[in-house]
């Protein structure tokens, strides 16, 4: 009867451990994360991130875009788990359009938008009617044209938004001609323009850095600081912190430094 007992308790020991077992591999499964970002700096950047984030039982999956649009989509629909590309106005901005339940969970770098050209050293070398490309989307759009009034060549009217468009300039001393583009074409464009604002990712792809060769740059205490972004249904989820975690490193700060000297900063 003892033996038996025995017997009993040790197969009842190791069905335990069986199903302990079975439940850490598929705890350890769902800890794949697929993470949305632009290809190029952005890339980079998330692959220190990952590196890191593995060291924690983290890992996680890079799945790469070259639209802005896109990697939005795919974490509403669920094809991702998080995303970092965006910084919160172009965020505000994809709610309101198209209704995604998205949040911020935490910042990442702040790469400020400059003003490019092939031909101007300065925004008031530019000439009368001078063709000026800037983004087609409302929040970088809005971001662009802020930065020219800021540096005194429009003015914006008192009532446009936060996604102010060129129908709201209410002066434009110059004349100039606003182009509107996709984010992704504005540098090969250069050559076609006197000027264009460029987000510091699409810079950086066509060798272009913003402290060196942009004719006009953002302050870099603005509003635009990226972020990690998640559904809302997800944000208290256990490997969110650990995500955030990850990027907010030691290790991504000293790769920021020392691959991009100032084009891209920590915000965290």
């Amino acid at each position: 009867m003892h033996r038996r007992k025995l017997f009993q308790l040790f197969t009842a020991t190791a069905v335990t451990a069986l199903a302990a077992l079975t439940t850490a591999q598929a705890f350890a499964a769902d800890q794949v994360i697929r993470l949305g970002t632009m290809s190029g700096p952005d890339a980079q950047i998330w692959e220190v991130v990952r590196t890191v984030a593995k060291r924690n039982g983290l890992d996680i999956r890079i799945v790469e875009f070259n639209d802005y649009a896109q990697p939005n989509a795919a974490l509403d629909a669920g094809d991702l788990d998080a995303n970092g590309f965006q910084h919160q106005p172009f965020l505000d901005s994809q709610i309101e359009a198209r209704r995604y339940k998205i949040v911020n969970v935490g910042l990442t770098y702040v790469a400020p938008m400059g003003f490019y050209s092939t031909r101007y050293k300065s925004l008031n070398d530019l000439p009368e009617g001078a063709k000026i490309g800037i983004q087609n989307d409302p929040s970088n759009g809005n971001r662009a044209l802020r930065l020219l009034q800021a540096k005194g060549l429009i003015t914006l009217k008192t009532a446009a938004g936060k996604n102010a468009t060129p129908l709201d300039i209410a002066t434009n001393p110059k004349k100039l001609k606003f182009v509107e583009l996709d984010s992704a074409i504005l540098p090969r464009s250069l050559g076609d323009l006197a000027a264009a604002s460029i987000n510091t990712d699409y810079a950086v792809k066509a060798n272009l850095s913003p402290t060196r060769d942009a004719i006009a740059i953002e302050d870099l205490r603005g509003p635009y600081a990226n972020l990690i972004a998640v559904r809302a249904q997800d944000k208290d989820k256990p490997w969110v912190k650990p995500l955030v975690a990850a990027y907010q490193s030691q290790e991504v700060k000293d790769f920021l430094d020392k691959q991009f000297k100032g084009a891209i900063l920590p915000a965290f």
